[in-house]
Parts: C-alpha cells; sequence; structure tokens
C-alpha cells in the first residue's frame, strides 16, 4: 500500500489539473450575437450571426459544389501541389507578408481555455475585453503553483516543411501517417519553456495573427509559453522579426507537421493547449488523421485542442471554379494553396478517432454582406474543443481509493 500510496503523491502534474477548462460554459454570446430579426434592415451590418438556411439555400449550395467539382485536378499536378505545398505558402508570405490577415482578437471569447485562469478570470473573459484578461491573468499566476513532468530535450531542425519524394504518382497519401511515431526516452535535459507551468502551442501560425495578440495579453507573466510553427520558412521569418516577438516566452521553429520523423522542441504529453486554426483545411485529407494523432500526444491529461475551420458550403468553397478541384471538398487556389471543407461529423470523427473528447463542436453560420454593392454572403465555420481524457487520473484515484478502502 505504501508503493502505491508514494507512487499516487509523486505524480501531482498527472493526479491534479487546474479547474481552467470550462467548455461547457461558453462566452455569453457564443459564436456571435447579432441576430437579424428583421430582414429589411440586413444591410445595416456587415455581419449577421447564428443564420439559418432555407432548404433552397442548401439546394442551391449543393449544386454549386457539385458544378465545381465535376472536372479534377489531374493526379500528376496533385502531386505537384502536395510535394511544393510549403514552397506555395512561402511565396504567399513573400508578396503579402503579415498584411493579409488580421490579428484574431477574438480568440478569446470562444476560446477562454488558452489563458490558465481561475473563475473570476473567466467571469472576465465572458465580458470580452482583453484588458480584463491582462489584469486577472496576471493576478492569478502570481499565486499558482504547479508541478511539471521530467522534460526531455528534442533538438529541432529547420526543415523546409516539405521533404523530397513526399508525394509520388500514384501514392497513398496515408501510408506515411500509418506509420507509428517511434517514441523518444525522456531525458531530465532543458527545453525551450521547459521553467513554463502553462504551454501553448499553434499549428500554422502564419504571420503571427494569433501569436502576437497572446503574447501581449500575457507579457508579464513569466510562467507561460508560447510555442508556434509554420512549414513555410517565410511565415516564421516574418514572426520573429516582429517587434513584439520575445525569445524568453515564445519558441517560433520551422516544422511540417504531416512529417511524423521531425521532432519538436518539447517532449510529449508537456502542452496544455493546442491551437488549429484555419490549418487543417490546408492539408491533404488523407493525412489529416495522422496529423491530429500526433498532435495529440503532444498534450498532458485534460489538455485541451481548440479547432476552428471552413464549413461545408461556405462562400470560399462555392466560389470556386471548375477545373480547381482535388478531390472531394478539396480545393487548390490560383496560388498554389489549398482548402478543404469540414462537416461537424467529419471533425468528430477524427478529433475521437485521436483519442480527444468533444467538449464543443459547432457549425457557426454567419451572413456576410457588402452593403455598397447588396451582395449576400453566406459564411460557414466549424469550431470545436477537445479535451485529452484524465484516464491516468481517474485510475490512480480509483487505485488509492480501493486500497485505502480495504485497508
Amino acid at each position: 500500500m505504501n508503493v502505491i500510496w508514494r507512487n499516487y503523491i509523486s505524480c501531482p502534474r498527472i493526479r491534479k489539473v487546474p479547474h481552467r477548462y470550462q467548455s461547457g460554459c461558453h462566452p455569453v454570446a457564443p459564436l456571435g450575437s447579432r441576430i437579424l430579426t428583421d430582414r429589411t434592415k440586413i444591410f445595416e451590418h456587415n455581419m449577421w450571426d447564428h443564420m439559418q438556411w432555407s432548404k433552397e439555400e442548401e439546394e442551391e449550395a449543393r449544386k454549386k459544389v457539385e458544378e465545381n467539382s465535376a472536372v479534377r485536378v489531374l493526379l500528376e499536378e496533385q502531386v505537384k501541389y502536395e510535394r511544393e505545398a510549403s514552397k506555395y505558402w512561402d511565396t504567399f508570405y513573400k508578396i503579402h507578408k503579415n498584411k493579409f490577415f488580421k490579428d484574431r482578437n477574438w480568440l478569446l471569447r470562444e476560446f477562454p481555455e488558452i489563458l490558465p485562469v481561475g473563475q473570476k478570470t473567466e467571469e472576465k473573459v465572458k465580458e470580452l475585453s482583453w484588458d480584463h484578461v491582462k489584469i486577472n491573468a496576471e493576478s492569478f499566476f502570481s499565486k499558482m503553483h504547479c508541478s511539471t513532468m521530467p522534460e526531455e530535450k528534442n533538438h529541432y531542425k529547420e526543415s523546409s516543411g516539405s521533404s523530397d519524394g513526399q508525394s509520388k504518382a500514384g501514392s497513398d497519401f496515408s501510408k506515411l501517417d500509418s506509420e507509428e511515431y517511434r517514441e523518444r526516452p525522456l531525458k531530465t535535459e532543458l527545453f525551450p519553456g521547459s521553467n513554463a507551468t502553462f504551454r501553448i502551442l499553434e499549428v500554422g501560425c502564419g504571420a503571427g495573427n494569433s501569436v502576437f495578440p497572446i503574447l501581449n495579453t500575457l507579457q508579464n507573466v513569466p510562467e507561460f509559453f508560447l510555442y508556434c510553427c509554420d512549414f513555410a520558412s517565410g511565415a516564421v521569418e516574418l514572426v520573429k522579426s516582429h517587434a513584439s516577438y520575445r525569445a524568453d516566452q515564445c519558441c517560433a521553429f520551422v516544422h511540417d507537421v504531416c512529417d511524423h520523423s521531425l521532432p519538436y522542441p518539447f517532449p510529449d504529453g508537456t502542452l496544455d493547449v493546442i491551437l488549429l486554426v484555419f490549418v487543417l483545411s490546408s492539408i491533404h485529407p488523407d493525412r489529416m488523421q495522422g496529423v491530429i494523432n500526433r498532435l495529440s500526444k503532444l498534450l498532458k491529461p485534460g489538455g485541451m485542442l481548440l479547432f476552428r475551420d471552413y464549413g461545408r458550403y461556405d462562400k470560399t468553397q462555392l466560389r470556386f471554379k471548375r477545373g480547381h478541384c482535388l478531390s472531394e471538398n478539396f480545393y487548390v487556389r490560383g496560388d498554389g494553396t489549398r482548402a478543404y471543407f469540414f462537416t461537424k461529423g467529419e471533425v468528430y470523427n477524427m478529433f475521437c478517432k485521436a483519442g480527444l473528447d468533444e467538449k464543443q463542436n459547432l457549425v457557426d453560420r454567419r451572413l456576410q454582406v457588402n452593403r455598397k454593392k447588396k451582395v449576400k454572403m453566406h459564411r460557414v465555420w466549424i469550431q470545436g474543443k477537445f479535451q485529452k481524457p484524465l484516464h491516468l487520473t481517474q485510475k490512480s484515484s480509483n487505485l488509492v481509493f480501493s486500497v485505502l478502502s480495504h485497508g
């Protein structure tokens, strides 16, 4: 019994998870609160939330997708887009720099889980104010003490994000993902962010439109650390050269999430949160499950993976012309970058197969309006929150309780 008890209390990282994951308690107005009740006022605002489609609108969207998917891109061209994916995104960032996407200041409204805060701070987050979050997060951190697991040192090496021969004509993209990732032995050496007690990874960070709102919010919170990666080296350089980039709180690195042989600069099981926002859609559908499986291993028990991406029949999908369809609901843009359009069911199946529990899985339907041209456009996104189970915690607790109960 003494051995069991010693083993139990020696693992506080697994046994005790802070009550910061309030996924069941959404913000005051999840996914927006501007509701269109009077159709005569449709052009008074640029965006309307929670729009329900009529049967006619959905049928029209289905027909447009059927039409623009009738002609598929040749296989050899598809292989080129896969093999040179990082090159196309590098070119994108060389052209647009950091001026194409807006900073995602909505992150805390929809994903309060990205901050390791107590219940009082979460009430402030619900007020949708970044200023409130900054003040209360710092106060909470000054009182917070957490234990971490023994760390390993993974030497990260930069990669262009696409290896030669990664794709060949007629090859099965999913075959690479089926190969089991080799576990590396844990070491007690330091790694970037090893002294932090709350760690976030943003996959596909781009020019930093999520990175810098988070860093600026937590700039006076030393216990926090943010990793961010992208397989476009140009994007990572934009992040590192930004005035708000701080190496003591952030590690930006080039990484291809589809290449499971590439190590991360931190051990498995050390992340509290993973942000996967408008990234998975750019990956070949046959590789998606392998990517999610690998990311799941990086989370601590109780850690959260936060997801947002394109939904089926979004206006972006409807606007594709014939000849841009790679496979079902998967398209290539004129600049060579790609986009997939998800259903809620597809998202649920992928993350649950990776061993994560669904905490939120929503279809976000909005109506975007061009008031000058009097044009209406339907936007559809999928938003989800998926948590790594606390099985080890539950097993340990049950075992100790059983032993104590029976003397």
